[in-house]
């Protein structure tokens, strides 16, 4: 397994050890020794996620307010996402910029999102099953979002606007500028 830091402090990339043979393919999903070894974080997961989507469908840009802040470990079983993790880290040097990666099931790669971090993804396959583990329960009350298309953020989401598909909340989600 090898862990990158991508230029966001706390925000990895994670690429599998991947054996094939005339059987198939094995890999090692999650390793919490290797984790807490190559990232230096004692991240404790309490809740799995999946999420199946069609193509153009645009999930977030999501997070929860407060002490229900998560991180999150997040991979696709089978299809292929555009990923995208924002940091909403006021004391951040990269306050309000955001790095996005290619998940899918050939490269199997995974992104670990820090607490304090906007996350959404779009389907760029016919359909995706998408996986994330948390570290922090999920509370209703303490949901929150920023639009996809906010021009500060200016996120390239691989797709034409007329192709994407948002639920009726995700439209309606505030601007960076007016979250804080």
């Amino acid at each position: 397994m090898e862990i990158e830091e991508t230029f966001i402090k706390d925000c990895f990339t994670i690429k599998p050890t991947i054996f094939t043979d005339d059987r198939g393919v094995f890999f090692e999903s999650f390793n919490q020794n290797t984790f807490e070894k190559l990232t230096d974080l004692n991240i404790s997961f309490v809740q799995d996620n999946q999420s199946f989507s069609t193509y153009g469908v645009l999930r977030g840009l999501h997070f929860q307010k407060g002490k229900f802040a998560q991180a999150k470990l997040v991979r696709v079983v089978r299809g292929e996402v555009l990923d995208v993790a924002v940091d909403l880290r006021k004391d951040s040097e990269t306050y309000g910029k955001h790095f996005s990666v290619i998940l899918n099931d050939t490269n199997n790669y995974q992104l670990f999102v820090p607490r304090g971090f906007a996350h959404g993804f779009i389907v760029l396959s016919k359909e995706v099953i998408f996986n994330y583990k948390c570290d922090n329960y999920y509370n209703k009350s303490s949901e929150s979002g920023i639009r996809y298309n906010d021009p500060k953020l200016n996120i390239d989401w691989k797709l034409d606007k007329s192709e994407i598909i948002l639920s009726n909340k995700d439209k309606e989600l505030a601007l960076l500028k007016d979250l804080f």
